[in-house]
Parts: C-alpha cells; sequence; structure tokens
C-alpha cells in the first residue's frame, strides 16, 4: 500500500519492516495486524488492516514519530 502524507510518500512495498503485532486468526472477521515500517529515508509509519468486524476494516497508513513507535511497541509487544 502507498499513501502521501505531508508530501512525503510511505510505502510498504519498498519499506523495511521493524515489527508486527497481529491480533485473531487469519480469516478472523475481528482479527487485525499493525506493522511498523521503516522508509529508506528513516521515517516510520503504521500499516493496518483487519477483518470487517475489527478496529482497522479498512487498511491504512498513519506516520509515527520515533517516540510514538517506542510507545506503541511497548504497548503491542512488552518492549
Amino acid at each position: 500500500m502507498k499513501k502521501i502524507i505531508c508530501k512525503v510518500e510511505y510505502d510498504t512495498e519498498v519499506s523495511e519492516i521493524v515489527e508486527k503485532f497481529t491480533s485473531g486468526e487469519i480469516g478472523d472477521p475481528k482479527g487485525y495486524e499493525e506493522t511498523l515500517y521503516k522508509t529508506p529515508n528513516g521515517k516510520l509509519f503504521l500499516y493496518v488492516n483487519g477483518g470487517e468486524e475489527s478496529i482497522y476494516p479498512e487498511e491504512n497508513i498513519t506516520r509515527m514519530s520515533a517516540a510514538k513507535a517506542e510507545e506503541w511497541k511497548a504497548s503491542k509487544l512488552g518492549k
């Protein structure tokens, strides 16, 4: 997925996965995934996608600061 936010392109195809959190099983309508990516230029973003009954029924990208990314990792991954 690609999304332009404030004139910066965020693209899951060319970015590196930093961490991934999954809730539920494949095919679970309430299941979802949150994946933290780093662009080739070092910008961080969160890609989300899930089942039709999940908190992310549509895929989306949100940019993240390094501090917010650390907070996300701590809350989701216990780091």
